[in-house]
């Protein structure tokens, strides 16, 4: 099943692909030539760098190397994405385009003049000899309506990718922005009414986002003055020998902080990283809880942990607690919300989905998600979902703008 599932997706990627290079490079050009074989360079060369960046992060190729690869591969994975739906939407305005160029044709085409003709009187003797008629300078070709429409719609669809992509790396790599959620909780006391959690999650640390993304969103935190930090998974995308100096920034976080792991911390070394973030002065909550003052904050790890035995064990974290008092969980994942339920959980805050990151994966993140992002209710249990700090793959996000949220509790008692 696994075989014939990876021959269909090779099948849709190599066929998308020759639809992109015949759309962009053999329907704007002529025929054979430079133009047609730099075409079979960038979309095949872009795959290539795409697919070396995902396997070097993987498996740990030397963090030089997965650096040169980050860039170039994980930005032509976005742009090719838009590339396609730009040739795809260009496909309706094709004929209307044609239409339109036809049209105007006929209406400039000269209207030949019907003359009768006189005859004329020959003179006698030997007939003149007609000058001769200067030569007509060679009349270039012009292209016809066909090319002409081609490269109007792709050269439409490559600028509008571009310009998405490019704007949507800049929304990254500016930083992420500041929501402000207000939560009411039945049980929270009066005394607490108004504490602030800063939520933040997939930071995604790696050959792409550094150190100076980090301290970016470190700043960030600390200018809104929170009561308590929740760093809520995938906070790296590598080993801590590699990521070690960028994930540094974290001890600069003023109020207290609280981690969990992510999916991705177990692609890059779990135990190590709960380790180096508890040496960096955060807290790690592997299925574990801890009192408050005011109400119990307790914390899960991340599915993706069962493969190592380390998976999420919610009776362990919320079993004996004392159910009078509010709790809220951290838990990378927004499916993890059922068994939030069931043990009574107040509040789940949560990570994972980027919110779709780029359009129109909030398709796909809705498909496989409760909620994509944003705060929602099931049963007596909110569930709180941010879209993220940073972004993984390519460092771009379109209609999913990156976020830290203060959640502001809010007392029904006050």
């Amino acid at each position: 099943m696994v075989i014939v599932f990876a021959v269909l997706a090779l099948a849709v990627l190599v066929t998308a692909n020759w639809y992109l290079w015949r759309r962009l490079f053999r329907d704007t050009t002529s025929g054979p030539g430079r133009g047609r074989r730099a075409g079979v360079v960038v979309v095949a060369g872009g795959w290539l760098l795409a697919i070396g960046a995902l396997v070097g992060e993987r498996t740990g190729a030397p963090f030089w190397l997965q650096q040169t690869l980050a860039w170039p591969g994980f930005l032509w994975l976005a742009l090719s994405i838009y590339l396609l739906l730009g040739v795809v939407a260009g496909e309706v305005v094709r004929p209307l385009l044609r239409r339109c160029l036809e049209r105007r044709d006929r209406r400039n085409a000269p209207v030949a003049a019907v003359a009768v003709p006189r005859p004329e009187p020959v003179p006698a003797g030997p007939a003149p000899e007609e000058p001769a008629e200067p030569a007509s300078p060679r009349l270039l070709a012009a292209p016809s309506r066909r090319l002409f429409v081609s490269r109007v719609v792709g050269g439409a669809a490559a600028a509008a990718a571009v310009g998405t992509v490019g704007y949507g790396t800049y929304g990254v790599l500016r930083g992420p922005r500041v929501k402000r959620v207000t939560v009411p909780l039945a049980k929270l006391p009066r005394a607490a009414h108004g504490f602030r959690i800063a939520v933040v999650s997939d930071i995604h640390l790696g050959p792409v986002l550094g150190r100076g993304f980090a301290q970016k969103v470190v700043d960030t935190i600390n200018s809104t003055q929170p009561d308590l930090v929740a760093v809520v998974g995938d906070l790296v995308d590598g080993s801590v020998k590699d990521l070690g100096p960028a994930a540094a920034p974290l001890s600069q976080l003023r109020a207290p902080a609280y981690f969990v792991t992510g999916n991705h911390e177990y692609f890059s070394g779990a135990e190590q990283w709960v380790e180096e973030v508890r040496r960096l002065g955060l807290l790690p909550l592997e299925n574990a809880r801890t009192e408050l003052r005011h109400f119990d904050l307790a914390g899960v790890n991340d599915i993706a942990g069962e493969s190592e035995g380390q998976g999420p064990d919610f009776g362990k974290a919320l079993g004996d607690r004392d159910t009078t008092r509010a709790c809220v969980l951290l838990a990378h994942q927004p499916v993890q919300i059922h068994d939030a339920v069931e043990h009574g959980v107040d509040l789940q805050l949560s990570g994972h989905t980027h919110g779709g990151q780029l359009w129109p994966g909030n398709l796909i993140a809705e498909a496989a998600n409760p909620t994509v992002a944003g705060l929602e209710r099931y049963g007596d249990t909110q569930l709180y979902v941010s879209r993220g700090a940073g972004a993984w793959g390519p460092p771009t996000r379109v209609g999913a703008p990156s976020d830290i949220t203060v959640i502001e509790l809010a007392s029904r008692q006050a």
